[in-house]
């Protein structure tokens, strides 16, 4: 897997298998459809080689030890329980489950300040956001998310919910709309929901300590904070089995402008200190990791891991300049500073 993207790896599920499980879900229920977890589960054991090997991979260093292969099994469960329970959450059935919610004071706090950006990641269920409609109805949120990477789970998830599908950010987009776009949403006072911890093609990255090893994490949801002067807090939806989501929410930066002379390091600093808080919460539900790819020596753009890597190791000049967008595609920053522009001057 060293030599291919987490984008290029394909997706499991064929579109006749998820309305499948759709239709057990809506007819015979939670407790039924959970039992066609089973099988899905052993597919990917035993056929998805890939997948179990990342699995193996991501257990040694979460575990401290190698995991056998009933560990790999239950990894590999709990992401297709969380992927199930997707279907009811997004369905507004979430009677279902017991969702404990911590943090949610300084999330209120901060809303009452205005809009800021909560950065998740593929550690446990993003949907457990969807219990926000139910402990603080007063919040708006937004979702950024690529809806090109699996068309059928989009399609199933926008026919659950269109109303949250009328709400996301394509992330699928050029750089300077995503921006512009998250840069809206924040002026209307929203909490704009992004996952962090991979990099898409072409994007710099920098690598920091993660259970063990530096991991290539994204630049640009930091960069876009900064420039933005947006306040940052952090999610985790933890699954903890049987009908029970643990849904933390952290403070972790005030949208305090940074001097350009200091991003570099300020932003270096913050990947570091998230990419701790990830390990903590990921060694506390270690079966709650999803990201079945080589995450470690994954190949984020080949061409630019020299220029990534001397920016750790000097000093990060690449993450000087003022433009949000350029890490988020070449050519972006130009077009960005003129919509910007024509903004201000309406």
């Amino acid at each position: 897997m060293s030599g291919e993207h987490w984008k290029q790896r394909p997706e499991g599920g064929s579109p006749f298998a998820l309305r499948l499980l759709r239709l057990i879900a809506r007819c015979g229920g939670r407790g039924l459809a959970r039992l066609c977890l089973y099988p899905i589960t052993a597919y990917f054991v035993l056929v998805r080689g890939p997948e179990r090997r990342a699995s193996r991979a991501y257990l040694t260093r979460a575990l401290g030890r190698r995991p056998g292969l009933l560990e790999i099994a239950r990894h590999i469960h709990t992401f297709a329980a969380t992927i199930l329970d997707r279907l009811f959450m997004l369905g507004g059935q979430m009677h279902y489950f017991d969702v404990r919610v911590s943090g949610l004071d300084a999330l209120r706090a901060q809303h009452g300040r205005g809009g800021a950006l909560i950065f998740g990641s593929h550690l446990g269920s993003f949907e457990a956001l969807r219990v926000l409609a139910r402990s603080a109805p007063e919040v708006q949120v937004r979702v950024v998310f690529d809806r090109s990477h699996n068309p059928a789970m989009t399609q199933l998830l926008d026919s659950l919910d269109p109303r949250i599908a009328a709400g996301v950010i394509d992330a699928g987009q050029d750089g300077p709309s995503i921006v512009l776009a998250v840069k809206q949403a924040l002026d209307e006072g929203a909490l704009v929901a992004l996952l962090v911890d991979r990099a898409r093609p072409g994007e710099p990255w920098l690598r920091t300590p993660f259970l063990g090893a530096p991991a290539p994490f994204p630049l640009a949801p930091w960069l876009v904070a900064a420039t933005l002067k947006a306040p940052v807090m952090l999610a985790f939806g933890l699954y903890r089995g049987g009908a029970r989501y643990d849904l933390v929410f952290e403070p972790f930066s005030d949208g305090s402008a940074i001097a350009r002379q200091d991003r570099a390091r300020v932003l270096a600093t913050q990947i570091e200190a998230y990419a701790a808080r990830l390990q903590h919460h990921a060694c506390d539900a270690p079966y709650n990791w999803f990201n079945f790819y080589d995450f470690w020596h994954a190949d984020d753009a080949v061409q630019d891991s020299t220029a990534s890597d001397s920016h750790a190791q000097g000093g990060g000049a690449g993450l000087a300049h003022d433009d949000p967008a350029a890490p988020l595609g070449l050519g972006a920053g130009a077009g960005l500073r003129r919509r910007l522009a024509e903004r201000r001057s309406a």
